[in-house]
């Protein structure tokens, strides 16, 4: 029972990032703004938050720093787009690589040094929930805030009216403009806040999940972005992606502990990967809207909303007025 406690409380603790920057990108591409940088700017804010920690001890001024660098990255995005009219996938892929590389070579001096950790915050009672609680109530408050943000997030975009608008300026802009909505200066207030929360993603990981600043950040902006599409744009389910890749990580990190399998660890640390892209194809290739014509005609319309996978129409376009 504490075993399994323990397992779940590091999945938990591990994809609390993963969600963050996930959910940040899914309200940018919801806005219509696709940002390709998450890579980049992850190491960056985790290297510049690992810094800003220990030369400041403050943990606050540490992830007030991250976040404004994945902002000022995701500004770059979206000014690119919208005022300078160039391909945000192009501009994206770019600064990843610039961030990255920017990372690297700013953090050397401070490479494997002793990082600063955010204090963790058992709340009473409930982490004595067996199983659940411990799993739950026991981390420092970057790991709650990654489970309050998917109900905030979740009640914002279908409970509230700004969230409707945030989904028609990623939908139709044309007609929320025409409706007098304001659809570019919306974006770039989305996408700041998509940015801001990569940045945030990135001062999780070097203050609480992976201490201190190393290079092997590389590869988990990539992860955050596939699992918005494995998530269908849901804050929930982008969520559950995230949990679902941490936790077939740590499966294939005790089968290679345990000898379990006689398999390469290589092909072993391949088989969330391989799951995940398996998952992307028939999230993507029609088969979620096939599986439809086999549901009884009553529960047709709840079994389309859960399964369909269609990305917001205008996401990667730039918004003209005429």
């Amino acid at each position: 029972m504490d075993a399994l406690a323990s397992t779940l409380r590091g999945i938990v603790r591990a994809a609390a990032p993963i969600v963050i920057a996930a959910q940040g990108e899914l309200i940018t591409e919801r806005a219509g703004v696709i940002n390709l940088s998450l890579d980049g700017s992850i190491m960056l804010a985790a290297m510049t938050a690992h810094v800003v920690a220990r030369t400041t001890g403050s943990l606050v001024q540490a992830v007030l720093a991250a976040m404004a660098v994945g902002a000022a990255v995701a500004f770059v995005v979206v000014f690119s787009s919208i005022a300078l009219r160039l391909n945000q996938v192009a501009v994206g892929f770019v600064l990843t690589i610039l961030c990255a590389d920017l990372a690297i070579f700013l953090g050397k001096p401070h490479f494997n040094q002793p990082g600063r950790e955010i204090p963790t915050v058992p709340i009473p009672i409930l982490e004595d929930i067996p199983i659940l609680g411990p799993a739950l109530f026991r981390h420092n408050i970057l790991i709650y805030f990654s489970l309050i943000l998917v109900v905030v997030l979740t009640l914002y975009l279908y409970r509230t009216r700004w969230g409707l608008t945030l989904r028609s300026i990623g939908e139709q802009p044309a007609a929320a403009f025409v409706r007098g909505t304001p659809v570019n200066p919306l974006r770039y207030v989305y996408t700041l806040v998509g940015g801001s929360l990569v940045g945030l993603a990135g001062a999780t990981y070097s203050l609480s999940v992976k201490l201190g600043w190393k290079e092997d950040l590389a590869g988990e902006g990539w992860i955050a972005l596939a699992i918005v599409i494995f998530g269908l744009w849901m804050p929930w389910r982008v969520m559950l992606g995230a949990y679902l890749i941490v936790g077939l990580r740590s499966i294939a990190i005790n089968l290679q502990d345990s000898n379990t399998i006689d398999l390469p660890a290589q092909i072993i640390n391949m088989l969330p990967w391989f799951l995940m892209i398996v998952t992307l194809l028939i999230a993507t290739s029609g088969v979620l809207h096939r599986l439809e014509r086999f549901t009884p005609e009553r529960f047709r319309p709840t079994v389309h909303r859960f399964l369909r996978a269609a990305p917001p129409r205008a996401m990667g376009t730039t918004f003209e007025k005429h």
